[in-house]
């Protein structure tokens, strides 16, 4: 049996269940802005586990080390206490030194919100670094065009419209 935490690859989407706990609230139950924050570097930190990179080993054998250098987040609906999330994390461009990624964050097949993640290889101390080779190899199946990301993200709400709709008719 799949525990909740584990998360899988669809394709190359990465999707990530999250449950939303007391400690994720604000006093009305509801998810706390930066927690969407949180909630998408768990799914980033869970992807690179799933797809062979343990960050701990390369900053110890490399010294190196993957940080955030952007986030945008867009807000869609609130999520609350004991609400199931999935996060969604699609990589959409990659170059030596940075990855950019598309993630989603849905309550069923509802999407709440969407971050835009730029993340960047940096050397212990802190200045820019080039990925090993070995490392940018293993994300390069993951990658798909933002334009492709985003269609893909329409579809699922597509999907999930037309579900509702003739459910709502039935």
């Amino acid at each position: 049996m799949t525990s909740l935490a584990e998360g899988h690859f669809e394709g190359s989407r990465f999707v990530y269940p999250i449950r939303v706990y007391y400690e994720d609230t604000d006093a009305a139950g509801i998810v706390y802005y930066a927690n969407y924050l949180k909630f998408a570097e768990r799914s980033r930190t869970e992807f690179l586990r799933r797809a062979g990179i343990d960050q701990s080993d390369l900053r110890q054998s490399a010294g190196l080390f993957f940080a955030v250098r952007r986030a945008e987040v867009e807000y869609l609906r609130p999520a609350r206490l004991d609400d199931v999330l999935q996060v969604t994390t699609q990589l959409t461009e990659l170059t030596h030194v940075k990855i950019d990624a598309l993630q989603s964050i849905r309550r069923d097949s509802q999407e709440i919100a969407r971050v835009l993640m730029r993340v960047v290889c940096l050397r212990t101390d802190g200045r820019p670094a080039r990925m090993p080779g070995h490392i940018r190899d293993r994300f390069l199946p993951y990658v798909r065009p933002l334009s492709e990301a985003l269609q893909q993200l329409e579809a699922l709400g597509d999907a999930s419209t037309e579900t509702t709709g003739s459910a709502a008719t039935a």
